[in-house]
C-alpha cells in the first residue's frame, strides 16, 4: 500500500479498456433488472452485477502454475454513487465502515454491521465464484473480497467523465481512513486483482457462475442475478516466446497477466543483495523487491494501479519485506525462508502504483525576504514500523545481522508539503525551500529548509531531501542504541494513509519516483507530500537498516521520527514520533525477531 505507490489520478482507460467499458455498457442494458420488492426497499443506489462478456480466455503458465480468475464481472451503480467512509479512531479501536447515501442536497450515513469490515482493503467475501468443468462437475468454489475503487469504467455515456473516488483500497496495516466508491453510472470490476490468489485449473473449458453473496444482497438491495461466464483455460510457456527464455520473461513482463511473475524469474538468477541493482518498484517503492505486474490481461482494464485501481496498469505489490515471506526457499534471508530481493528505489511505480506526473518546481529560486506566513501548514506524522525482518549482510557485508523494516511518514494536512530544490551551477547540493500557500492556492511565502543531495547508488539515482525523517532503534528503556544511516529521502505519495482528513487529495500527483525526484543533471526539483498520503521507505541496505550483530537479545523499539531537526514548518511537532516494539532473539548469524501486535494491529 509498501512503498511507493506513485501514482493526479485521472481516468486511465486506454483503448482496450474503453472497449471493455463499452461492452459493460451494452451488457448493463441487457442484464440490469428491476429488483424485487425486498431489494427495492433498501435505501441507496441501484446496484447490479453484470458480465462484460459471456466468455473469457485465461492463461496458465507452465513456469508458474495457476490461473487468475478475472472473469470480467462488474458491479454497476445507478441512481447515485456506491460510497463508503472507512475509519478507525486509533489503533486501539476497530475499523468502522459507513455507507454514504446522497440524494440531492440530503446526505444519509448508514453504518455497516459491526465487525463486517475489519480493514481497509474492501468488503470481505462480497463475491462467490463457483466453477464446473465441461462435464458439469464442480471443480472450484470460493469467495472474494470487493474493492469498490477497483478497475472501472462508465456504463452510460452521460455518466461523469471521471470517477471522483481514489484508485485504491489501501493495504498498509496502519491505514487510518479511506474512502471507497463506485461512481454514479460506472461499474467496478469485482475481481480482486493482484490480491487474489491464483487457482489451479487444468487446460480446458469450464463454466463459472459469479454472484454477490446473500448478506450483501440483503444489505444493499442487490437483485439475485448470478452471471454465467464460459471460461477457456489455455496453457502457455515462456519457452519459445520471442527472444528465448530471457526474452520471454521480458515480453511476458510487459504484456501478460503474469508480467511481474516473469520479472521474478528473470531477477531470481541475479543475486541482488544490499545495494545491488534496483528492483522494479511498486508497493515496494523505496527499497523494493522484484515485483509482479497485474495478473489481469492488459486488455481487461482490471489490472490495479493504486493497489487495486483503474487499469490497465501494474498493481502495487505487497510491501517489502512482506513480499519476501511469500516466496519459497531460503534465499538471502537464511532460515526464515525468504528469497533474495532486488532493493532500491528506481524509476517507476512504487507503493500504490500508478505513474502520476511529478510537480514542476518554480522556474527560479524564490526572491525577496523569506517569511513563514500565518496560513495552513502540513502536519507530518509517523506510522509505526512494519514489514519487520532480520537478514544477513549477504556477500557485501559478511558476518553481519541486520534488522530491516518499512517506515512511513504521512501528511495529515490541512496543507500539502511542497519543497523545491535549486542547484547553483557546478554545485553538488541543491538549496531547498519550503513553500506556503493561501486558501486559494496562491504562493504567499517561503523559507529555506536545508538541502537536497544526489544519491548515485544503484536503486536510488535521484535527489534526496535531507533530514526528512530519522530511524532509531531504542533499548527497552527507550534510550537510543542504534541509528539508521538513512537521513535523506525522495518524497512521493506512495500510500493513502487517511483520505478522510480535511482537504485530503484523493488523486495526488508526484507519485512516480521517475518524475518526483529528478535526474542527475536536474537544475531544480519539486518534491511534494500531499494531504492524506504518506511516503513509505523500506530499510534494507547496510547503513540504513539497523546493525544488530552485537546487540544482546531482548526488547527494543523501532522509532520512526519525522522532521527530526524541525527544519520543516508544520502545524504540530508533537506527533512526529512513532514506536514499534520488537523482541530480538537467536544467535549471531541466525538472529530472530518477534513483533508483538501494536494494539489491534497484528501485522509485523
Amino acid at each position: 500500500m509498501m512503498t511507493r505507490s506513485q501514482q493526479g489520478r485521472t481516468n486511465r482507460l486506454t483503448r482496450p479498456s474503453i472497449a471493455v467499458a463499452a461492452a459493460v455498457a451494452v451488457t448493463a442494458g441487457v442484464v440490469a433488472a428491476a429488483p424485487d420488492a425486498k431489494t427495492a426497499a433498501v435505501a441507496g443506489p441501484k446496484l447490479s452485477l453484470i458480465a462484460a462478456s459471456t466468455s473469457v480466455t485465461l492463461d496458465s503458465w507452465k513456469e508458474e502454475p495457476g490461473v487468475y480468475l478475472d472473469l470480467g464481472t462488474y458491479l454497476t451503480s445507478e441512481k447515485g454513487a456506491f460510497e463508503f467512509k472507512v475509519t478507525r479512531k486509533s489503533y486501539k479501536d476497530p475499523v468502522v465502515a459507513s455507507q454514504i447515501i446522497r440524494n440531492g442536497k440530503k446526505t444519509t450515513t448508514k453504518a455497516l454491521p459491526a465487525g463486517l469490515v475489519k480493514d481497509f482493503t474492501g468488503l470481505p467475501d462480497f463475491m462467490e465464484v463457483s466453477v464446473v468443468d465441461a462435464a458439469g462437475k464442480p471443480v472450484l468454489k470460493k469467495t472474494e473480497n470487493f474493492c469498490p475503487n477497483n478497475a472501472s469504467g462508465r456504463v452510460r455515456p452521460d455518466a461523469p467523465a471521471n470517477s471522483k473516488y481514489p484508485q485504491s483500497c489501501p493495504v498498509n496495516p496502519f491505514t487510518l481512513g479511506s474512502v471507497w466508491g463506485v461512481e454514479n453510472g460506472w461499474a467496478a470490476n469485482t475481481y480482486a486483482g493482484y490480491y487474489s490468489a491464483p487457482v489451479q485449473l487444468a487446460a480446458g473449458t469450464y463454466t463459472a457462475k459469479v454472484s454477490v453473496t446473500k448478506k450483501y444482497r440483503d444489505l444493499f438491495g442487490i437483485a439475485n442475478k448470478p452471471q454465467s461466464v464460459k471460461v477457456t483455460v489455455r496453457e502457455r510457456s515462456w519457452e519459445g516466446q520471442e527472444g528465448g527464455s530471457g526474452g520471454a520473461a521480458a515480453k511476458v513482463a510487459s504484456s501478460s497477466p503474469h508480467a511481474g511473475h516473469a520479472g521474478h524469474q528473470a531477477a531470481a538468477s541475479e543475486h541482488a543483495g544490499h545495494g545491488a541493482a534496483a528492483a522494479p518498484s511498486g508497493h515496494a517503492g523505496h527499497g523494493a523487491p522484484a515485483r509482479t505486474d497485474a495478473p489481469a490481461a492488459a486488455t481487461t482494464g482490471a489490472g490495479s494501479t493504486f493497489n487495486v485501481g483503474h487499469g490497465p496498469y501494474p498493481p502495487a505489490p505487497p510491501a517489502l519485506p512482506w513480499a519476501l515471506k511469500k516466496q519459497a526457499g531460503k534465499g538471502a534471508f537464511g532460515a526464515q525462508g525468504f528469497s533474495a530481493a532486488r532493493v532500491g528505489d528506481r524509476a517507476g511505480q512504487t507503493d500504490g502504483s500508478r505513474q502520476a506526473p511529478g510537480a514542476q518546481p518554480n522556474a527560479k529560486r524564490p526572491t525577496g525576504k523569506a517569511a513563514v506566513p500565518d496560513v495552513p501548514k502540513p502536519d507530518l506524522r509517523s506510522l509505526p514500523a512494519y514489514g519487520i525482518t532480520v537478514s544477513d549482510g549477504y556477500e557485501d557485508v559478511p558476518g553481519k545481522d541486520y534488522l530491516a523494516f518499512s517506515a512511513n511518514v504521512w501528511n495529515a494536512g490541512p496543507a500539502k508539503l511542497v519543497v523545491d530544490g535549486f542547484r547553483s551551477p557546478g554545485k553538488e547540493l541543491m538549496d531547498a525551500y519550503q513553500y506556503f500557500y493561501d486558501a486559494k492556492g496562491k504562493q504567499v511565502g517561503y523559507t529555506p529548509t536545508g538541502t537536497m543531495e544526489w544519491d548515485p547508488r544503484p536503486g536510488h539515482e535521484h535527489w534526496h531531501f535531507t533530514d526528512f525523517a530519522s530511524y532509531r532503534l531504542l533499548k527497552a528503556d527507550k534510550k537510543e542504541t542504534v541509528r539508521s544511516g538513512k537521513e535523506a529521502f525522495c518524497l512521493a505519495n506512495t500510500d493513502a494513509v487517511d483520505y478522510t482528513v480535511k482537504n485530503a487529495n484523493w488523486h495526488p500527483g508526484n507519485t512516480d519516483l521517475s518524475t518526483a525526484c529528478g535526474q542527475e543533471n536536474s537544475i531544480s526539483v519539486r518534491e511534494v507530500l500531499d494531504i492524506g498520503s504518506g511516503d513509505t521507505y523500506t530499510q534494507d541496505l547496510p547503513g540504513q537498516s539497523f546493525d544488530i550483530t552485537d546487540l544482546p537479545n531482548g526488547t527494543y523499539y523501532i522509532q520512526v521520527l519525522a522532521n527530526p531537526e524541525n527544519r520543516l514548518k508544520e502545524t504540530n511537532h508533537k506527533n512526529n514520533s512513532a514506536l514499534r516494539k520488537v523482541v530480538l532473539g537467536g544467535k549471531k548469524g541466525a538472529r530472530t525477531v518477534k513483533v508483538p501486535a501494536h494494539h489491534l494491529v497484528n501485522a509485523n
